[in-house]
């Protein structure tokens, strides 16, 4: 039975080092924890040596405060997700009373899901059965106006009723044979498709209805566009669109999103001109709408994100999302949607998640530069059933409140860029070796998973944001399969490493152009100095193994340091066979069987085909795995592909640190410009349920040394540490910062302020 003793003492499920049990309990020591208060702010904290650090980029202009639009200023989102049967039962007094003693700046409002929550004279907009004539919607609007909180209009036009489908059948979504697509929980209700006229004339006249009635804020729609995922319809209307899941289908996708979009945030403005219209976002790398021009257009970005699912086990889930926000929206606003009640596959959508789960997700949220945004659905008197979601959503907003300054983020401190490569998540089916549409949401996982345990500083760059401009602050890029690479998209990443850029790439990057078009060789063959000799090869019981060819073993490769008593390394599950390059420092061992064990041996114990291919040209350095080793790793776990992927990282660095955090455990680290000065974020991973389950309890680590190199000029006032709510000690040593934070629970927040 794994308890919390064992688990401090094995590590068990973080993927990282054991936890010293001394440092645990000197962590919980409170004599030690009392020590640590007493040096002066600019005494030395410890001995250990600085790290190799990159300066910090100068500090962005002040901002004008008056000048940003109203949503800027938004710090927590509340929802009770209405129900048909509120308008009968609720208190909403008690339900407005809530959130604003929670301080929740806006809240959304149910206008319509399936149901009408007003009076609505719109034709096919069904009255709820509780509604009997009451303006429910508009009294809820009035007691949030009451308590100065702002209203978003929540509308869902993704189902409607058996009626509207009878008198308009070319609103429907149909299958194949002509059928019409309903919904799986609730089959008296169809699907609606977006390129139908339900969207061009039913949604516009809900939304001039309610804007000529009431006083709101902005207007949303839920359950639309679809999240992680493109629809398939076979409507006469679709039915004369380009093929489902092709690159033309996404194109055609996407330009009705944002024709849509651009219609219903006209609508908004027609009443109030700083009110806009916004929608259902989410799916992290794996969007729908295209990120790119979605960053240009939408000034809020909705991520329905709301907790861990069976696809989506790992707890980091909602700090990927937020690193998305941030490569695509320059600054505009991002809210992530955290559900407190229990999400997953086996849903209870009225009883609460644990504290511990619902907290982290809060807490990756503000870590990734999000506004957290609580959520619950409503049941009996619109507060629930299960009231144990209450106090965690107000308390936690109660402190964010107490640190907004530290919370509003103005820019990413990273030095390392992460491909996103939307268009290969969404269209790329894998190689013929292995077709699954999980393929690239494996590959993210593992470099996302490695990335983090290997405590580097790094953002997501979108493939459609490549110019030189975004790219400087990098000093490597990582394509982890970005099958699917334009020939400009190729142009600006050999200009990258030409003007001294390094990058890390693997298996099929840039195979493929944006229209999933096979090219004979990589697009960018001659930047990584490769030539394919083949098509992907799978794993037929054993995967191929590299074998260390280094020819000085006293002095390795730095990619090989720390491989020692073995000839071999691990593989991938797939790989490309590649023609020979000269002075290859790990060859390919062919993949054999594993059954039966007689004959588990390889039948070419060498080869001239390389399992890695290095370069170095002044200050870029460039490094390509053949294989799919991020989504191995993920898939195995194996520590020798985790520890080949740090060495190479850090190579392709020349293991700089832009804000270097060194200490014990399995944490992911993100750092901030704010206007104060900068925020440092820990979150606390080191959990048996890391990657799978719910967090039950937390596992605390001892003293984490955070070291940066401010720029020319910045002085530092004051470290806090936000959740133990107390200052530190830090030394600052020609532009070098350094201090300790030591102790951190589920999260702390290194406050740092300058002048």
């Amino acid at each position: 039975m794994l308890n919390r003793r064992n688990f401090l003492k094995t590590g068990l499920g973080t993927g990282v080092a054991a936890i010293p049990m001394a440092a645990v309990l000197g962590a919980l020591d409170p004599a030690s924890m009392l020590a640590a208060e007493q040096p002066s702010p600019q005494q030395s904290v410890g001995g250990a040596s600085t790290p190799k650090l990159t300066p910090l980029p100068p500090r962005m202009a002040a901002l004008n405060r008056a000048t940003e639009p109203w949503q800027q200023s938004i710090r927590r989102v509340g929802q009770s997700n209405m129900t048909e049967h509120d308008p009968a039962v609720m208190n909403i007094e008690e339900w407005a009373d809530y959130w604003h003693s929670a301080e929740a700046d806006i809240v959304f409002i149910s206008v319509t899901g399936i149901l009408a929550f007003y009076p609505s004279r719109v034709p096919f907009h069904r009255h709820g059965k509780y509604l009997h004539g009451r303006d429910f919607f508009g009294e809820c609007v009035a007691a949030a106006r009451k308590r100065s909180m702002h209203v978003v209009a929540r509308m869902s036009p993704d189902l409607n009723w058996g009626d509207a489908l009878e008198a308009h059948p070319e609103w429907a979504m149909r299958n194949k044979d002509g059928s019409v697509q309903f919904c799986s929980q609730e089959p008296r209700l169809f699907k609606t498709c977006m390129f139908s006229t339900y969207m061009d004339d039913y949604v516009p006249a809900i939304m001039r209805e309610v804007n000529s009635l009431y006083d709101v804020d902005c207007f949303y729609t839920n359950g639309w566009p679809p999240i992680g995922s493109l629809p398939e319809c076979h409507c006469a209307i679709c039915s004369n669109l380009p093929a489902a899941g092709t690159p033309a289908y996404w194109q055609a996708f996407n330009d009705r999103v944002f024709e849509l979009w651009r219609k219903y945030d006209a609508i908004a403005k027609e009443k109030k001109p700083d009110s806009f219209f916004f929608a259902n976002l989410g799916g992290n790398v794996r969007c729908g709408p295209n990120l790119d021009r979605l960053g240009k257009l939408a000034v809020w970005f909705q991520a329905d994100n709301q907790g861990r699912t069976y696809n989506d086990p790992a707890v980091w889930g909602c700090t990927l999302q937020g690193r998305v926000c941030n490569a695509v929206l320059d600054g505009k606003f991002a809210a992530n949607v955290t559900g407190a009640y229990s999400t997953g596959e086996v849903g209870w959508r009225n009883g609460s998640k644990t504290p511990e789960e619902a907290i982290m997700w809060l807490n990756e949220t503000l870590a990734s530069g999000m506004v957290p945004y609580y959520h619950f659905v409503g049941s009996e008197d619109g507060l629930g059933e299960d009231r144990r979601w209450q106090k965690v959503g107000s308390d936690y907003f109660r402190w964010t409140a107490k640190h907004d300054a530290h919370f509003t983020t103005r820019r990413s401190l990273a030095n390392i860029g992460v491909i996103i490569g939307q268009s290969t998540q969404l269209l790329y089916p894998g190689p013929a070796t292995a077709r699954s549409r999980a393929y690239m949401h494996e590959t993210t996982q593992g470099i996302y998973d490695a990335l983090l345990k290997g405590r580097f500083a790094f953002d997501f760059v979108h493939e459609d944001r490549l110019e030189p401009e975004r790219l400087t602050k990098y000093r490597a890029l990582l394509l982890p399969n970005i099958a699917m690479l334009s020939d400009l998209q190729c142009k600006q990443i050999r200009d990258y490493v030409r003007s001294g850029g390094s990058i890390m790439a693997s298996f099929e990057t840039g195979l493929y152009d944006e229209n999933l078009h096979r090219r004979p060789q990589s697009g960018l063959a001659d930047l990584l100095g490769i030539q394919n000799a083949g098509d992907a090869i799978g794993t037929n019981g054993n995967a191929y193994y590299a074998r260390i060819e280094s020819p000085d073993s006293a002095s390795p490769h730095p990619i090989l340091e720390g491989f020692t008593h073995t000839n071999w390394l691990p593989g991938a599950q797939n790989r490309i066979p590649l023609k020979p390059v000269q002075n290859p420092i790990l060859t390919v061992v062919p993949g054999f069987v594993s059954y039966p064990p007689e004959l588990a041996y390889p039948p070419f114990p060498h080869t001239d085909q390389p399992a890695v291919v290095l370069a170095e040209t002044a200050s870029s350095r460039i490094a390509y795995f053949p294989g799919d080793i991020e989504r191995t790793y993920w898939l195995t776990g194996h520590g020798d592909l985790l520890h080949l992927l740090h060495n190479t990282i850090r190579w392709i660095t020349r293991d700089e640190s832009i804000v270097h955090v060194e200490g014990e455990g399995f944490i992911e680290t993100l750092s901030w410009e704010t206007t104060p000065g900068y925020a440092i974020h820990l979150l606390n991973y080191t959990n048996p349920n890391a990657h799978h389950c719910w967090l039950q309890s937390i596992y605390p680590l001892g003293p984490q040394t955070v070291h940066m190199k401010l720029p020319q000029g910045v002085r530092v006032k004051s470290v806090e540490i936000l959740k133990a709510g107390k200052t530190v000690p830090f030394q600052l040593d020609n532009q070098t910062l350094r201090f300790t934070i030591p102790r951190v629970e589920d999260y702390e927040v290194a406050a740092i302020t300058v002048t």
